[in-house]
């Protein structure tokens, strides 16, 4: 395929894309559904889908990119698999690779945001605003789901609260489709640039120390 193709002579992972939202509380059938057209769209654009590998909305995406065959990796607050079922109760199905942070649920946050190229907020609460928090504060290209509920309708006003110049990037659609475009094109003039600069002179199978 041509993607193939393209993918051997860009020697760096594909894009990365984050999805931050409500893993409880009560979620309104057409905001899941919305969000798991979102995870289909990341699995037929061949992106890798990233979440905190909790239930709720996040789910629903990794559910949706599965549908089409998507690469699904889950960044667990659990030390290991027994406790991510056990003491998390967090899903397992759908995961290509379950990463575990033994950190927390507020501490897995940071290897969250920082593992995405790209991130979407859909929904959320408290959880989903701390890693809104992290997103802002390391300025990255950040993707507002409208009509999604939550603290997601609040992130302008909350921005504009913290005036503050990270770097950051919002965009925001209602659409799963157009928000991923409008994502997709700063990646490609703000991120892509960047990593083939970082690329041009050095091995892609990096370097074994002497």
């Amino acid at each position: 395929m041509a993607e193939d193709r393209q993918q051997i002579a860009r020697p760096f992972p594909r894009m990365t894309v984050g999805v931050m939202g409500s893993s409880g509380g009560n979620i309104p059938a057409e905001v899941s559904r919305k969000v798991y057209a979102l995870g289909r769209e990341i699995g037929r654009r061949r992106y890798v889908l990233i979440t905190g590998a909790c239930p709720g909305l996040p789910h629903e995406a990794v559910k949706g990119a599965k549908s089409l065959g998507g690469i699904v990796v889950g960044v667990s607050p659990a030390l290991n698999f027994e406790e991510h079922v056990t003491k998390f109760e967090s899903p397992v199905r759908g995961y290509d690779a379950l990463i575990y942070t033994g950190s927390g649920l507020m501490g897995r946050e940071i290897e969250n945001i920082r593992s995405c190229d790209v991130v979407v907020f859909a929904g959320g609460r408290s959880g989903t605003l701390g890693e809104f928090a992290i997103a802002y504060d390391e300025g990255k290209i950040i993707g507002i789901l409208e009509s999604t509920g939550g603290i997601t309708e609040h992130l302008n006003t909350i921005v504009s609260f913290v005036n503050k110049d990270t770097g950051a990037i919002l965009v925001s659609d209602p659409d799963p489709a157009g928000l991923l475009d409008r994502m997709e094109q700063l990646y490609q003039s703000r991120l892509l640039p960047k990593y083939e600069s970082l690329m041009a002179n050095r091995n892609p199978d990096g370097i074994l120390p002497s």
